[in-house]
């Protein structure tokens, strides 16, 4: 909302400039500067956009200094605790937690379409056996506007509505065949009798040739993981949906774009990343030498899996995954897997160093992530689909914010050129 009461000034060239304030309901004022270009013709410079807000929402907010994450206004912590993921998705849909009809009918519906297309089957087998299962996850959900011509007007709501439960239900289905693909497994079909997260961890990990039991400890945590991903507000991936569907364009090509932009490293890639670098320092004899590393600014060796770009403080799903962490190492009696111990020993350095608190290097959820998902059997080509399928519903949730605006615009980013001015062609003869 605007307080049209207080307003900031811009002095240009010796010309006033008014910039009304906008009063979000959390958070900092935003200056509002929509007619600075037509008014002063000017632009403001913001790389990455890190000091611009491109859009309303009322779905999450996060305070870094206080480490506060809220969905719809209800602390991560306490959703993690008390609720599952698919309560969490009705919540970030449709805005309110569901009662226990609503979610029984949510459920219903989400569970009702897991099962994907029969011939989505053929396209798998297009890719080499070695693909990474993220490119092999852009490709298939980008080909799902091939096969659902029945959810792609984003004009009409209930098109969006059955688009949005779709992808919800299918992208871990799709997923797990992208894993069973790569290790040369047949396809496990989705079973209705499991719950959302049970049966991608059955479709996962379940033979034809013997019976699969889901542990309700791994089934916990696999749900806890989804639910701590499931919306961060606008990080790039999530910019990536809103930009891609700001052009009208249909709702399973932007999550496919979502998921592009999600692989990147520096995205989705940091709980990948940690447990690599754990491995490569492999013993706790060895982590002074890296702790060295760490502080020494000439190495080039990053910490990874401490801090966060948003979060100063501590990150509130951190401490919620170490608990799932402690519980899954627990129940696999792997406790003394070398790199856990490691794991252990630079989460009590990074508490009590003073380095390491004077630069706010704790570890953060991706610390944690990729140590549980590791002790479940996945590999580290599996971390980043799994964050994959965990977004689904906050990409999702954004997107059916975005087309709902009345103010809706497609993206269009400035730029400080820097190129060469305006010059005359030059006939190649004369070159």
């Amino acid at each position: 909302m605007t307080d049209v009461a207080r307003s900031a000034k811009l002095t240009l060239d010796g010309k006033d400039y008014t910039l009304p304030v906008l009063t979000p309901s959390a958070g900092p004022e935003v200056l509002d500067i929509r007619k600075l270009y037509a008014e002063a013709d000017v632009f403001t410079f913001d790389p990455g956009f890190t000091s611009t807000a491109a859009c309303e929402s009322a779905i999450t907010f996060i305070d870094g200094d206080l480490g506060e994450l809220l969905h719809r206004g209800y602390p991560i912590e306490q959703l993690a605790a008390e609720s599952t993921h698919l309560e969490l998705c009705y919540l970030l849909l449709y805005g309110e937690l569901p009662n226990a009809a609503q979610l029984a009918d949510f459920t219903a519906r989400v569970t009702k379409h897991t099962m994907v297309h029969e011939q989505m089957h053929n396209f798998f087998r297009g890719f080499r056996r070695d693909a990474h299962p993220m490119a092999t996850m852009v490709g298939v959900v980008g080909a799902m506007s091939a096969f659902y011509h029945d959810s792609l007007d984003i004009n009409d709501p209930w098109q969006r509505e059955v688009a949005s439960i779709r992808m919800i239900a299918k992208l871990p289905t799709i997923a797990a065949m992208a894993y069973k693909y790569s290790v040369g497994q047949p396809f496990v079909y989705p079973k209705n009798s499991l719950s959302f997260a049970g049966n991608f961890l059955n479709m996962c990990f379940s033979v034809p040739a013997e019976d699969y039991v889901v542990n309700p400890v791994l089934e916990k945590a696999m749900d806890r993981i989804m639910m701590l991903h499931a919306d961060h507000e606008q990080n790039a991936s999530t910019s990536t949906v809103r930009l891609a569907g700001s052009s009208g364009a249909n709702p399973f090509a932007c999550i496919a774009a979502g998921i592009a932009c999600l692989w990147g490293p520096a995205h989705g890639g940091a709980n990948q990343a940690c447990l690599e670098m754990l491995r490569e320092i492999g013993t706790v004899d060895r982590i002074p030498e890296y702790i060295a590393k760490a502080k020494d600014k000439t190495s080039g060796f990053r910490l990874m899996g401490f801090g966060h770009r948003v979060y100063k403080n501590f990150d509130p799903r951190a401490t919620v995954m170490k608990e799932s962490a402690d519980e899954v190492l627990g129940l696999l009696g792997i406790e003394n897997n070398p790199t856990l111990q490691v794991a252990k020993e630079l989460e009590r350095i990074a508490l009590q160093d003073d380095y390491f608190i004077s630069k706010k290097l704790y570890p953060n959820v991706d610390f944690y992530s990729g140590i549980i998902l590791d002790a479940m059997g996945f590999p580290t080509s599996m971390f980043t689909p799994i964050f994959a399928i965990s977004r689904t519903v906050g990409w999702i949730s954004q997107w059916k914010e975005m087309i709902a605006e009345s103010n809706q615009k497609i993206g269009r980013p400035r730029q400080l050129y820097v190129g060469s001015p305006k010059r005359d062609y030059v006939n190649i003869r004369n070159r």
